[in-house]
């Protein structure tokens, strides 16, 4: 009797984790996605306006420019992928409320992208610039370079006291 309910936990456990598995790779990448897209809007949102202008020294971006260079980067890439390429107009600007807007707009734009990527059309090939990619392939990418530049916020929040989102409430 014992043996049986060891098994049957088991299998409980098999069932629940593969219900938390998404049903696709395009689904798993567009849930990962979401995650970043996310935790950098709530990035651009904590850190205080008086910060945005912040370099930790001064040979590297402020914390506007890195924002305004991920709204510009996504909308590029996930344009890209979209095959429609196209560029991002935040570089130019300065205030918080714009930038915060103009991630929120990049962002919507590759959401769209990912709700319109199948499995037909995942595969198709699409460019940025000189690279070349599936249409799948280019949305990791932005995703990977979404990763890359939250960490880099991250450690300026933590310079200027603030807690980044993925550190909040731990």
């Amino acid at each position: 009797m014992k043996c049986s309910s060891v098994l049957f936990a088991a299998a409980l456990s098999a069932v629940a984790l593969q219900a938390q598995i998404p049903a696709s790779h395009i689904a798993e990448v567009k849930q990962r996605y979401a995650t970043v897209r996310d935790n950098l809007q709530k990035t651009a949102e904590a850190m205080p306006e008086e910060n945005y202008g912040f370099k930790p020294t001064p040979d590297i971006r402020s914390f506007g420019e890195l924002i305004a260079h991920v709204a510009d980067a996504q909308t590029g890439i996930c344009g890209g992928a979209a095959g429609q390429p196209k560029r991002g107009t935040a570089a130019g600007k300065k205030a918080k409320a714009e930038l915060v807007a103009a991630l929120k707009e990049s962002s919507a734009a590759c959401d769209a992208v990912f709700d319109g990527t199948t499995e037909a059309n995942s595969g198709s090939p699409v460019s940025m610039g000189q690279m070349k990619a599936s249409r799948l392939g280019l949305l990791e990418y932005n995703m990977g370079h979404d990763l890359e530049e939250y960490g880099y916020l991250a450690v300026y929040l933590r310079l200027k006291g603030v807690v980044p989102p993925t550190s909040a409430g731990k």
